[in-house]
């Protein structure tokens, strides 16, 4: 049983869509997921009301973002699932700090803008921080280039940027059309686009994300 926190001090960066596309990848590995939602503009469960895709059924929302509920929301669904995700929100450190100390791996995604680069560092700090206070190794942490645009200088030096900052850097997320596209229908982007290089892109992620857990 593991716990996933999508995190970031930042909106804008992709937390939303790598959580959504990574639960739907993870069900169809076969795992059973609970995806909670703590961001209180509760976009993903917006984006799962739009229809009757695995998100549908998978998405939970967490009231304001309260910290003690998430806590006892995440160990609930811990107990009947394989994968708790947890998607944060940008403005509330609290909240954002409660996922980290539950979590046993930290996915820190972070776009090409330099502003993009200077939350990661906040972010990267309260999951540090969680680690001192657990006394251990947990939460693992992996950064998720996002939004790239390859076309970009930004977009190509990315990945290097965030290997600079000592932590791994996983698979990266570009930048597509079809992944906006897949909020309107309800969707993740393995139902709505399956086989299409975005939905590559996550198959990629969600397989990297895997070995990690089994290790």
């Amino acid at each position: 049983m593991a716990i996933i926190a999508v995190a970031g001090r930042k909106g804008g960066v992709g937390k939303s869509t790598i959580s959504g596309n990574l639960a739907g990848e993870f069900i169809s590995m076969g795992y059973k997921v609970a995806l909670l939602d703590a961001d209180p503009q509760h976009s993903l469960a917006a984006w799962a009301a739009q229809g009757t895709g695995v998100l549908a059924a998978s998405v939970e929302t967490v009231k304001n973002g309260a910290p003690e509920e998430l806590r006892n929301r995440a160990r609930a669904a811990q107990k009947t699932v394989d994968i708790v995700l947890i998607d944060t929100p940008p403005g509330m450190p609290e909240t954002t700090a409660q996922a980290l100390l539950l979590a046993d791996l930290a996915l820190l995604p972070c776009g090409p803008s330099p502003l993009d680069l200077f939350a990661l560092k906040e972010a990267l700090s309260l999951a540090l921080h969680a680690r001192a206070v657990r006394g251990s190794k947990k939460p693992r942490i992996r950064f998720v280039p996002s939004k790239v645009l390859m076309s970009t200088t930004l977009g190509r030096e990315l990945a290097t940027s965030l290997e600079k900052m000592g932590k791994k850097v996983l698979p990266a997320i570009s930048q597509r059309i079809a992944l906006a596209q897949t909020v309107a229908s309800g969707l993740t982007i393995g139902e709505f686009a399956p086989g299409s290089p975005a939905h590559e892109e996550f198959q990629r992620l969600a397989k990297a994300v895997d070995k990690i857990l089994s290790r």
